[in-house]
């Protein structure tokens, strides 16, 4: 869609709105005025010495939506404070002439972030009661009664999370950049171990170097890990003994005694041995992934998975079988030649398996996945089919138990929806509520792995990327290792 702004140049708040209300359009920002009747959006702030007022006039089918939008002018605030406020308020308008071209509104009403859960919970912690701060949710951000209650179920999960932690403790993340092979949705930077496999002794070699530079800076720094996870790509991939040389470097460099929840996700039921099960338990490892994302073998197929659901049986098998307290196994709703029918014979069968945590993604369309290009009986379901998938997650997931506990967005989302962490009440994964709320610091380690050093007294974030392809990363392991070794952990 063509953007025309004018009086601001807030692009990020525009394309923001953009997003979540038509989620097939990519910004454009010609020069040239819009042909008569082309779909376009003019979007306008003017400032007063009272208000700050958005005006937007959206061109869309033919017809012309025209909405304004005001808040108090913030004048001489900081330019944060002032920058959020007028962003908002152009944000506002955009969706009120959105919402009114479309005929209905989006799940999550006007929140454009990636993590909704910030809201209600931060408004508890000043003191609103949780009525009030549902209220701010449906009053303010016009959020469906349903992912309200999501929200809110979650941000009571968080202040309970953040709660439990004490001073000096991080998480700890490392990541193996490795999958069997590579699924069509994915947009992650891992390799397929296939074409990849000369890199993966090299890449452990330097991730227990950079594991070793990691624990000296822990030391330094006064910090303990409370809670670590390995993720990827498919850690799994990993043959028994190579799992076992990282996990021994992590348990003689870092020191995992005062971690509270070891978690490795095996993902991949096609990587799951009894080998490989048998070292992560003999670490500490209690907590496992078993991805299955659809129980049905015509959706396999269309993602490139090289694994069928009996083998996802006998993944499942074999893990309750090595002793793992807690398992959790993913879905995702909206993949291609799935249908709401699909899905829920999908989390049917895996409900009847009992697994402590479920989490329901919805697709991502990501610019590196290969999904875009899909047509005919592996087309992607439609957004309202997409709907009734999670609508009867919600209510299966809840009816059988399962209470949500953390949840996140991410940009291209089908539908305008969302992931969500589901378990069994008191098998919550620490390590994703304090990730996914940024409730402190989180070292990662790893090719593609982002360090975030979060100062919670300041509200501050600062990252550390490592690079993202693992040849990059083993190449500059030496830069890595010394940062990591160096690191200015804050203060609070």
């Amino acid at each position: 869609m063509k953007l025309y702004l004018r009086g601001h140049d807030y692009r990020y708040a525009a394309e923001q709105m953009l997003l979540t209300l038509f989620p097939g359009q990519r910004p454009e920002y010609p020069d040239d005025p819009p042909a008569e009747g082309e779909d376009h959006l003019v979007l306008s702030l003017s400032r007063g010495p009272v208000w700050a007022t958005a005006h937007a006039v959206l061109t869309w089918g033919g017809e012309v939506y025209d909405r304004f939008a005001r808040v108090p002018d913030p004048g001489p605030a900081g330019k944060v404070e002032r920058d959020r406020a007028l962003q908002r308020v152009l944000k506002d308008a955009f969706y009120r002439a959105g919402t009114q071209a479309l005929g209905k509104e989006p799940p999550w009403g006007a929140l454009t972030g990636v993590r909704p859960v910030k809201i209600p919970t931060k408004a508890m912690e000043r003191g609103l009661s949780p009525a009030q701060a549902e209220a701010q949710l449906r009053d303010v951000y016009r959020v469906s009664p349903e992912r309200r209650r999501l929200a809110m179920d979650c941000a009571r999960a968080t202040l309970e999370a953040k709660a439990s932690l004490e001073p000096g403790q991080v998480s700890l993340y490392v990541g193996v950049p490795f999958c069997p092979t590579r699924c069509a949705y994915c947009s992650f930077i891992s390799a397929d171990v296939g074409r990849a496999l000369k890199l993966v002794p090299p890449y452990v070699d330097a991730l227990c170097r950079e594991i070793a530079a990691a624990g000296e800076g822990l030391r330094r720094g006064g910090k303990k890990v409370r809670t670590f996870y390995m993720g990827g790509g498919t850690p799994t991939t990993l043959d028994a003994g190579q799992l076992d040389r990282v996990l021994t470097a992590l348990e003689e460099h870092i020191g995992l005694d005062a971690c509270t929840e070891h978690t490795v996700e095996a993902g991949r039921p096609d990587t799951i041995t009894a080998g490989k099960l048998a070292v992560l338990r003999a670490h500490g490892c209690g907590r496992i992934s078993v991805n299955p994302q659809s129980m049905e073998e015509k959706v396999l197929r269309a993602i490139g998975r090289s694994h069928t659901p009996e083998d996802i049986l006998r993944a499942w098998e074999l893990v309750r079988a090595a002793g793992f307290p807690y398992v959790n196994m993913d879905l995702i709703a909206g993949l291609p030649a799935d249908s709401p029918e699909g899905f829920r014979r999908s989390l049917d069968q895996v409900m009847a398996l009992g697994p402590e945590n479920i989490t329901v993604h919805t697709l991502a369309l990501k610019k590196g996945s290969r999904l875009l290009a899909q047509e005919g009986e592996t087309a992607l379901p439609a957004p309202e089919a997409v709907a009734d998938m999670l609508d009867y997650a919600w209510s299966a997931l809840r009816g059988a138990g399962y209470v949500p506990y953390y949840l996140y967005r991410q940009k291209y989302m089908s539908g305008g929806f969302e992931n969500v962490g589901w378990c069994r009440p008191g098998a919550e994964s620490l390590y994703n509520i304090c990730m996914m709320e940024e409730l402190h610091s989180i070292l990662s380690l790893g090719a593609g792995g982002v360090t975030k050093l979060i100062d919670t007294g300041a509200g501050s974030l600062v990252r550390l990327t490592d690079p993202k392809f693992p040849k990059e990363y083993i190449e500059q392991i030496h830069r890595l290792a010394v940062q990591k070794e160096e690191i200015e952990w804050p203060t609070s």
